[in-house]
């Protein structure tokens, strides 16, 4: 049945045309709004999609470039420029957290825009700002830790500059840390010309970013690292060996192109160092070392001000530094500079309330010692500082050719004396050792000859020390013990007057400490056949400061045995009446220069009387060396001095005339009286 109208009548065909029409219309719209949203969304989709990968491939480009990279800033530029480019974002900056203050950003003074955007005023004033932890865009970064993006900086209350953003016409701006591990090391920003809503998923990208440009950092830092320890000295952190030489080459290499471009060398070497290490102790000696370094560095500091030099300081080991002076103005400033040294180290410095009083040997080269490499120049020094120390310590010397020569002749004594040592040039005399109160000979003191190639003797002042330098000493003392020790065998087998007939030798520092000392001392006096209580053994106060724990334990081993140990030189050392208690020594050996200031004012004689006293309450005999007149003997004699050496009784003999003399047996009054007068 038809439908009805409102008066109940039949619409008509015309009428239900034009209702199903407006269903088909209204069908079709929403099936249109449909599509269109549709279509929107799978644009969104795409577009987000699109984003996404280029954001993906920014966050490759500059992870491949970051595992390329052979800097800090090459990175920095590259990722600034790679952003602006991808995003379309104008303009970039980055700012570096200040070495000295870590809750401080200061521009880095690398920026980039792109081409045709004037943004001169923003940028000027980004590489001009400091900013504070938790104060604008940068400073909220380093306080959070994390990427800020803000809509419009021009209206945001917490963005300083603004003013500057608005003249540029920069508007959105967003910012990362750079991160290794969990600190922040810089803060990069960038800024886009209209405002802009917040993307997270691209500010999640950029800290992705931050993160491998960090990776950049952390490796620049631990190559630094590597190069810096691999450079300085760890207990001073001053420069070493290979920073200075590094220097000094440059130095030399630019007087080379430049003749008129001065500079020096200073080679300085600390005097008794060792000494006081040994007797304070180490730690006490790395103390001394920083407070002498700091000492070094001030003076330097006020010279490079005072002349405009370029100064160059360095440990190169031990207590040896050295200085290199650049762009001097005159030849005087090295000099200067080491008599200034000189004073600052003169002054008293206190270590673990002991006060401690340090100089230095200084030698210097310049540039006008016509050497043309850097190892020549520092050898040169070293020889000037060399002579210093020779010298009487405490000095400043200057090198000049005949030094060269006096090394040159250095070097050939040393060769000579190893094939003196191969050859058996070496012979010993013998001083004798004489009881003041009876007059007669108790014993000997083996002191050793060096005939060069079979002609000249050598005196002992020009190789005993080169021995010690060498260690050459070691087995030139070993190969001593054995023939003293033999010639006394055969002295005591001569009769039965000479059976507790005595041997002094001489030990050196390095052989005293050599392992096997003791087992040497052993099989030298087994090997001769004397008794160990005829054997004396000499070691000056210098052996002794080293390891004072482990001297008194080979002191009581020599004892168990039977040796008797004397202390040589007594009086002239660093600290002897402070811990000689502790040593077990039998014999104190007064020093000839007390004995020779008998006659004169200079308290010879109170220091002698000083020592026997001291020697008489520890139960010691005392032996007086130097003794070379009646009247020193007669003093000595009188003073309560048990025995005595020296030219008055006789010269070091070979072993025939040694002999001869011991068969007198007795320094009679008339022998002593005749010494005398053939002296007088």
């Amino acid at each position: 049945m038809a439908a009805l109208n409102r008066q109940g009548a039949d619409p008509g065909p015309e009428t239900d045309l034009n209702l199903r029409l407006l269903k088909a219309q209204n069908r079709f719209q929403r099936e249109r709004t449909a599509r269109l949203e549709a279509e929107s969304i799978a644009e969104k989709g795409l577009r987000d999609l699109y984003e996404k990968q280029r954001q993906l491939e920014l966050l490759g480009v500059i992870a491949t470039q970051a595992n390329q990279s052979h800097s800090v800033e090459e990175i920095l530029r590259f990722t600034l420029e790679a952003i602006c480019q991808h995003t379309g974002w104008g303009f970039g900056h980055v700012f570096r957290i200040n070495p000295n203050n870590p809750d401080m950003l200061v521009s880095a003074l690398i920026w980039f825009a792109e081409p045709g955007t004037n943004v001169s005023d923003f940028a000027e004033e980004a590489c001009a700002r400091n900013f504070p932890k938790g104060v604008g865009l940068p400073g909220r970064v380093l306080e959070t830790g994390k990427a800020l993006w803000i809509a419009d900086v021009t209206k945001d209350p917490d963005f300083p500059r603004w003013k500057a953003a608005e003249r540029s016409r920069l508007h959105a701006g967003f910012a990362f840390p750079v991160l290794v591990s969990n600190d922040i090391v810089a803060v990069m920003e960038f800024f886009f010309r209209g405002a802009v809503e917040p993307n997270e998923s691209m500010l999640s990208i950029m800290s992705q970013i931050g993160t491998q440009v960090g990776r950049v950092v952390e490796r620049q830092q631990l190559e630094d690292k590597l190069v810096h320890d691999a450079t300085h000295d760890p207990l001073t952190k001053m420069p070493n060996r290979l920073f200075f030489m590094g220097r000094l080459e440059r130095a030399v290499a630019v007087h080379c192109l430049r003749p008129d471009s001065r500079f020096a060398v200073l080679f300085i070497d600390l005097d008794r160092f060792k000494l006081v290490n040994d007797s304070l102790g180490h730690t006490a000696g790395d103390t001394l070392l920083r407070e002498i370094s700091a000492r070094l560095m001030a003076v330097l500091d006020e010279e490079a001000v005072k002349s405009a030099a370029v100064v160059t300081l360095a440990r190169l080991g031990g207590d040896e530094f050295t200085v290199l002076l650049e762009e001097m103005q005159h030849d005087l400033v090295a000099t200067d500079v080491a008599d200034r040294v000189q004073d600052e180290l003169g002054r008293v410095i206190e270590i673990d309330g002991q006060e401690v009083y340090t100089s230095a040997s200084i030698g210097i080269a310049s540039s006008e010692t016509a050497h043309e490499n850097a190892a020549d120049l520092i050898r040169a020094a070293d020889l000037a500082m060399y002579r210093a120390k020779t010298e009487g310590r405490a000095r400043v010397e200057i090198f000049d050719a005949s030094l060269h020569q006096a090394a040159m002749q250095r070097l050939a004594l040393e060769t000579d004396l190893r094939g003196a040592l191969r050859r058996g040039d070496f012979i010993l005399h013998y001083q004798p050792i004489v009881n003041l109160h009876s007059n007669e000979i108790v014993g000997f003191e083996a002191l050793i000859r060096w005939r060069r190639n079979g002609g000249e003797f050598v005196s002992p002042l020009e190789f005993i020390g080169l021995a010690e330098e060498t260690g050459l000493i070691v087995f030139i003392g070993a190969w001593v013990m054995r023939e003293a020790l033999a010639t006394l065998a055969k002295w005591q087998g001569e009769g039965p007057e000479n059976a507790n007939l005595t041997m002094s030798i001489n030990v050196s520092f390095k052989q005293f400490h050599q392992p096997d000392f003791l087992e040497s001392v052993v099989m030298a006096i087994t090997a001769s056949g004397v008794h160990p209580s005829t054997v004396r053994l000499e070691i000056t106060e210098s052996v002794t400061i080293r390891d004072a724990d482990k001297t008194v334990e080979i002191l009581k081993s020599l004892r168990a045995l039977g040796v008797r140990v004397s202390m040589d030189d007594f009086g002239t050392g660093y600290s002897s009446l402070s811990y000689l208690h502790k040593l077990p020594f039998d014999t104190l050996k007064i020093d000839r220069s007390f004995v020779m200031a008998l006659q004169q004012e200079s308290g010879g004689r109170e220091i002698i009387r000083t020592i026997l006293a001291l020697a008489q309450s520890l139960r010691m005999e005392v032996v007086a060396e130097g003794a070379e007149t009646v009247a020193h003997v007669d003093e000595l004699r009188e003073m309560g001095c048990g025995y005595a050496q020296g030219y008055f009784f006789s010269r070091p003999l070979d072993e025939p005339d040694a002999l001869r003399l011991l068969n007198g047996q007795r320094f009679s009054s008339r022998d002593l009286a005749r010494l005398e007068a053939s002296r007088a």
